[in-house]
């Protein structure tokens, strides 16, 4: 099903045309026109014609692997953004700072999940946070009307609402779980007191990222209140 987008998507990455692309793969635009418009099924030989050609695995193609070397990502190869320098963002303190106020701020989010011993909790929390990275990066990757739409597998309109409703579905599913109820077979938190904090036992428990979230809570609320009539 993945097929026919992401071989659109490569040959707009690389610039070049459907008829200059069906040359090169030796079928007729027409046929490819087809496979990537998924109209038609295209055989296994094309299939690792393409990958040679794009210079990626056939798992990347067929929609198996994020990484066009088909890798299959596990926690051991994700960068710790802690041993990560800044140097991206040399010379530009604002987001360095916010970088640091989210990555330190996630660090005890999840410590604080893991102690309820809840996978479901787990779960559902990072299904919300990575919805709302990945609404942000299709809205920078969308203001450029050259990047390939293709890159994305839903269309742009039913994102917008489908992707709220993941959100808004997440964050009940959280209250639900906080409630101790079962949420799709996954058991709720049994005793709340596994989240008992004060910012002090924070300071404590976290002195390294404690400071970032207080500060992340502050800066939150502070535009929140700026959307109050008080504000």
């Amino acid at each position: 099903m993945e097929f026919n987008r992401i071989i659109k998507l490569l040959r707009k990455e690389r610039g070049i045309t459907q008829k200059q692309a069906a040359e090169d793969l030796g079928v007729s635009q027409a046929l490819l026109s087809h496979y990537e418009k998924g109209i038609r099924e295209c055989g296994l030989d094309f299939v690792v014609r393409v990958a040679d050609y794009y210079n990626v695995s056939c798992d990347y193609l067929l929609g198996r692997s994020a990484e066009r070397n088909g890798m299959m990502l596990s926690a051991e190869d994700i960068p710790n953004p802690d041993k990560m320098k800044d140097s991206i963002y040399h010379g530009s303190v604002l987001p360095t700072m916010n970088k640091k106020l989210i990555s330190n701020s996630l660090n005890v989010l999840y410590a604080k999940i893991g102690q309820c011993h809840s996978k479901a909790l787990t779960t559902e929390v990072s299904a919300y946070l990575m919805m709302a990275v990945a609404k942000m990066f299709r809205l920078l990757y969308s203001a450029e009307p050259h990047n390939a739409a293709s890159m994305f597998s839903i269309g742009q309109h039913s994102w917008r609402g489908y992707s709220d409703a993941v959100m808004r579905m997440s964050e009940a599913n959280v209250e639900a779980l906080l409630a101790g109820e079962e949420v799709h077979g996954g058991e709720g938190v049994k005793d709340p007191a596994c989240l008992a904090m004060t910012t002090e036992s924070l300071t404590r428990e976290f002195p390294l990222y404690t400071p970032s979230l207080l500060n992340l809570v502050k800066t939150s609320e502070t535009h929140v209140k700026g959307l109050t009539p008080e504000g």
